[in-house]
């Protein structure tokens, strides 16, 4: 998702056209490319399994965008328990399934943008309907990543965003 409006970058003075409203993570930090051989353990756009004990799914942390309509987004990775990941498994192309209570995770995705860490923040996976990612919603406390998902962000934060992920130091 982007919008049109664009932004000078500070990092690098040109102009982008684009000012990106989400930005994703391929998979869980755990993962190693030597799983790819493993037979007990696969990625997928939306799953992950690690040597058969450890699962996740992929999701979004949604940040409402002050003033505006938008929602800035950040695709993760959470794992969940073997009988949660299972049961999300059980109904991921069930329609109804927004109606499952949540599955409580543990954030396996650092956003080092921020200036406490990211992974190992407590969270609930909310299913939505089929064909959208679960929202991951983090468990309320004072990490600023938690206080912008309850408070919403700034235009001018995402574009901070932005000029940080494009331009990492």
């Amino acid at each position: 998702m982007s919008n049109s409006l664009g932004f000078r970058c500070s990092r690098c003075g040109d102009h982008h056209a684009e000012l990106p409203m989400s930005y994703s993570a391929m998979a869980p930090d755990v993962w190693e490319p030597a799983f790819e051989s493993d037979p007990d353990s696969t990625l997928s756009s939306d799953q992950c399994v690690i040597k058969g004990q450890h699962f996740f799914v992929r999701g979004l942390i949604e940040i409402p965008v002050i003033g505006g309509e938008d929602v800035f987004s950040w695709g993760v990775w959470v794992s969940l328990s073997r009988d949660n990941f299972s049961r999300a498994l059980d109904v991921w192309n069930t329609e109804g399934r927004e109606a499952e209570k949540p599955y409580f995770g543990w954030l396996s995705t650092e956003l080092a943008l921020y200036s406490e860490s990211t992974t190992d923040l407590k969270t609930n996976a909310h299913t939505r309907p089929v064909g959208r990612r679960p929202l991951i919603q983090l468990e309320p406390t004072d990490h600023p990543l938690a206080v912008e998902q309850r408070t919403g962000i700034t235009r001018d934060r995402v574009r901070e965003i932005a000029m940080a992920v494009l331009h990492p130091a």
